[in-house]
């Protein structure tokens, strides 16, 4: 089977397209030069040439809080371009299946339980990644409406949490959450540093997951894709808090400074937990410790500066 995989290039198409499963398939990863998602002409001019048979939806603008607050028209316009532009293409051209990739932050902030999928668009978006939000709500509801106006497509949304691993951007501007803790941690360690700032309280909670299990679940998915529904959360079912998160990059690193806190700046929603419950019951759960995840992407980093 002819599979396409959008933004190859970034940590969750590249992790895909590497993943040994993919080796069964055959893959089609082309370049921003080669497929602008941005040029409607171009994704159908693309499209016929190639000819897949399952889009893999894995490009966008992705960044941290930093990046998000900065530049909400860009993450916005960006997001909504590609991921509109992209299905609605495809859908012209009788593609059947596509694995579109959302985003926890698409759910409402401020809900202490875990978020389950049916609460998408049940409450106010977090400001600051909102921009993100909306553009992945909306690539979102295009493939439920062409799902619905065609039962024979499988257009699906899976929601993974917050990710980390190998192949993200190690750039404190742009950088994740986790990415950016090794590059303070690290440098801080480096030069001696006594303290470490974090932006709030460090009592928000986060759920992340390394990168290899969401490339396990995308090649789960895909010969099964049937039986899924519109839209499946794929995390951990567990949290830890911010500070968390630093302590124990600090222990991986080997850094035995403290941490300061910077309560002038935003502490982002309280908690962002998924329930997992439908993606377990289909038979896949993540593999991967937090202390497993980190060493690894710790490792990568190390190889790359």
């Amino acid at each position: 089977m002819r599979i396409l995989i959008t933004g190859g290039t970034g940590m969750v198409g590249f992790n895909i397209k590497n993943h040994p499963i993919a080796k069964k398939y055959k893959l089609l990863t082309p370049t921003r030069t080669e497929l602008d998602l941005t040029n409607k002409k171009n994704i159908s001019n693309w499209l016929r040439s190639n000819n897949p048979e399952f889009i893999i939806h894995a490009a966008g603008l992705v960044g941290g809080i930093h990046a998000n607050i900065a530049n909400p028209s860009s993450f916005l316009l960006n997001n909504l371009e590609i991921g509109c532009n992209l299905i609605s293409e495809a859908a012209k051209l009788g593609i059947k299946n596509i694995i579109n990739l959302g985003s926890s932050c698409m759910y409402p902030k401020d809900y202490q339980k875990p978020l389950k999928e049916e609460y998408l668009l049940q409450g106010v978006l977090e400001p600051t990644n909102e921009g993100y939000a909306i553009a992945k709500i909306a690539t979102q509801r295009l493939c439920d409406y062409l799902k619905k106006e065609d039962k024979t497509r499988n257009f699906i949304t899976i929601m993974p949490c917050n990710l980390y691993g190998e192949h993200d951007h190690f750039n404190i501007e742009r950088s994740h959450l986790i990415a950016s803790i090794i590059v303070k941690i690290h440098e801080a360690k480096r030069t001696n540093k006594k303290l470490v700032k974090i932006w709030g309280d460090g009592s928000a909670r986060r759920e992340f997951m390394y990168i290899e299990d969401i490339s396990n679940a995308i090649w789960f998915a895909v010969p099964n894709i049937k039986n899924f529904p519109n839209i499946i959360n794929v995390g951990l079912g567990y949290d830890h808090t911010i500070l968390e998160y630093y302590k124990k990059t600090a222990e991986i690193i080997g850094y035995e400074g403290d941490f300061d806190f910077d309560l002038k700046k935003p502490t982002g929603m309280k908690r962002k937990l998924l329930d997992v419950k439908k993606i377990n019951t289909l038979g896949w759960k993540s593999q991967f410790t937090l202390d497993y995840g980190l060493k690894k992407t710790y490792e990568h980093y190390l190889e790359i500066i």
